[in-house]
């Protein structure tokens, strides 16, 4: 029953990754049910964030809405803070980080209403490749460290400082954490932090709700991510901050 649960909620947590994000908020304490340590259970869920973005990149390619070369160039930013963020050693107050993360959201879910064309309209990218750099690893090592609710920030930078309509965030968003996945999952593996077979099950689950995802994101467009995401982002707000 516990592995029906995983596989379940990874269908979920593949739609809303894809669309949005928050995923994570919903497969971590899942897999924590299998009685797998906190850190075993944030190794394990890679393996269903990688195959997921595999499947939605795809996708994604196929609908011709990825700008492959700009995700290149951003995924190397990106992918270096998460190797900072997977690897460092640092002794951080759990709940002031989880109160700020929370706030930040609460704050993006008032914007997403109020600017509705920002997300909605592609407008040229005015912010440099240098301060694209930046942001994309200070965005990478949040998600080498926790990865639930990374993808909001990374939504938030792709459309506010790249400049990218919501559909073709999405693409991008998706190819970026599946490249840095890939390092992540890596060095969790390495430290045996991952149970292969309670990921793979996860895996199952979060590939078919990407699929589902990425396809809709395609057919109904921006205006509809728009609304999964508001959704998702006050969600994850309120259980940052009311949840401990």
């Amino acid at each position: 029953m516990n592995y029906l649960l995983i596989f379940l909620a990874g269908i979920f947590a593949g739609f809303v990754n894809v669309m949005a994000g928050g995923g994570s908020m919903i497969t971590i304490p899942a897999l924590t049910l299998l009685g797998m340590g906190i850190d075993v259970a944030n190794g394990t869920n890679r393996i269903g964030i990688l195959l997921q973005n595999i499947i939605a990149t795809r996708n994604f390619r196929m609908g011709r809405v990825l700008d492959i070369r700009r995700a290149v160039f951003l995924t190397i930013p990106t992918t270096l803070g998460a190797v900072l963020g997977t690897t460092l050693v640092v002794q951080l107050n759990r709940s002031v980080l989880r109160s700020i993360v929370g706030i930040i959201f609460l704050v993006m879910s008032v914007f997403i209403l109020w600017k509705p064309r920002i997300w909605l309209e592609e407008k040229e990218r005015k912010a440099s490749n240098f301060v694209s750099f930046g942001i994309f690893f200070l965005v990478g090592i949040y998600g080498g460290f926790i990865q639930a609710g990374v993808g909001f920030l990374l939504m938030l930078a792709l459309v506010l400082v790249e400049g990218y309509d919501l559909v073709k965030t999405n693409a991008i968003k998706v190819f970026i954490v599946m490249c840095y996945t890939i390092v992540s999952l890596s060095i969790f593996a390495f430290n045996n932090k991952v149970d292969y077979v309670a990921g793979l099950v996860l895996a199952l689950g979060t590939m078919s709700g990407a699929y589902v995802s990425s396809k809709l994101a395609l057919k109904r467009g921006a205006k509809f991510v728009r609304y999964v995401l508001f959704t998702m982002v006050v969600t994850s707000a309120i259980r940052y901050l009311l949840i401990r």
